[in-house]
């Protein structure tokens, strides 16, 4: 017995010491990885590589400034294709195979909700860039956004079409497979029934879909003044176009999934004077969209479209919480992102609430040939 107790002693130790060590295994390891997931294939593509660009150009200013305690960042990315179904599944990869201490991603509300859960039972902070439906926030205390949400921009078209355009009655089209058009249609069609005005009828399709004459054809017959469509560039292009074979007298109007460098090449002239609420605008004077965009132009030769700066103020929320938390626990991580105050984005002043959505500003854009100029400016609810 007394020839074991030494050998018994220095066995505790050693587990203690190892216990020890796994409680700071992220705050030793030479790197810190952070996971990002994104449409980089599928029908939603431009979402998922804007994005990924803004992020690495926050990554690229953070590492060329000395990184995080003298640690660099490590982006690991996964393409979740699109599909909600695979962003759980890379999720899962990000968290048990290679071991992320956080999360950005993804654009889309549905694929957002269904990684979130994920994210939050491994106690691994998540930010979206541009995920607007309430729920999202929703599923738990490490879910974050540095976007506006949905019953805000809902609200906003909503009044917009009745104040500005002048509309009375309004079509609503909406993808019936997707939280984050489904959630807007309600949200508009709440706000400007209380406004005064009617909701002339209400179609449908799902993403992926080419053919929309059978619903616009419904949607002439009624004659609405404004139709509202809160999807995706690829849908709405296509609908614009056939909207106008049609001879559909109703002008569109649409929300910032309408944003993407193919939305005016899909819809080939179609949506010209037609209006949607989006994040920001390239035509903004202030500086910081100014160097952002002219060093964007410079790296990849194209214009950002909202995805990009959402991208790359998400990264910059982050890794300004990062250098604030004690440690790189994800308790300590989500705790500094929710105190988030007044961060100066390219999108805007960024400041978490305690729904750990973002306040901050929207703008209404029009069509106008190759731009899209601001016709209006709305601050935070």
């Amino acid at each position: 017995m007394r020839s074991r107790f030494p050998r018994l002693l220095a066995l505790a130790a050693f587990w203690l010491l190892a216990a020890v060590g796994c409680q700071k295994t992220q705050d030793a390891v030479p790197v810190i990885k952070v996971g990002e997931f994104g449409s980089l294939t599928g029908s939603t593509a431009t979402f998922g590589i804007s994005t990924q660009r803004g992020i690495d150009m926050a990554v690229e200013d953070l590492n060329a400034a000395g990184g995080i305690r003298g640690r660099k960042v490590q982006m690991i990315v996964e393409d979740d294709q699109g599909k909600p179904e695979e962003a759980a599944t890379v999720a899962q990869k990000l968290i048990n195979q290679n071991g992320v201490v956080a999360m950005l991603g993804e654009v889309a509300s549905s694929r957002s909700l269904a990684a979130a859960p994920i994210c939050q039972g491994a106690g691994i902070p998540m930010i979206t860039p541009a995920s607007t439906n309430p729920k999202v926030t929703e599923v738990g205390d490490y879910i974050f956004r540095v976007c506006f949400i949905d019953p805000d921009q809902g609200r906003v078209v909503a009044q917009f079409a009745f104040n500005t355009v002048g509309a009375r009655t309004a079509a609503i089209l909406t993808d019936v497979k997707n939280d984050y058009s489904v959630g807007l249609a309600s949200f508009f069609e709440e706000r400007f029934v209380q406004l005064g005005g009617t909701i002339a009828t209400k179609e449908s399709y799902t993403e992926g879909d080419i053919d929309f004459k059978a619903q616009l054809t419904a949607i002439r017959a009624k004659k609405p003044d404004v139709l509202f469509i809160p999807g995706y560039y690829t849908e709405v292009g296509l609908i614009g176009r056939q909207a106008q074979e049609l001879g559909l007298t109703a002008k569109l109007l649409g929300c910032d999934g309408w944003d993407s460098p193919k939305l005016l090449e899909i819809a080939q002239g179609s949506l010209e004077g037609f209006y949607f609420t989006n994040h920001y605008s390239v035509s903004d004077p202030n500086p910081a969209v100014r160097q952002f965009v002219e060093r964007y132009r410079e790296l990849y030769g194209e214009t950002p479209d909202a995805m990009a700066v959402l991208g790359y103020d998400a990264a910059n929320v982050l890794f300004d919480a990062m250098k604030r938390a004690p440690s790189l626990q994800g308790a300590a991580i989500r705790d500094a992102i929710a105190q988030t105050k007044d961060f100066p984005g390219v999108t805007g002043t960024i400041t978490i609430n305690e729904r750990r959505d973002a306040e901050k500003p929207m703008v209404v854009l029009q069509v106008r040939g190759d731009s899209l100029v601001v016709v209006e400016k709305i601050a935070p609810a």
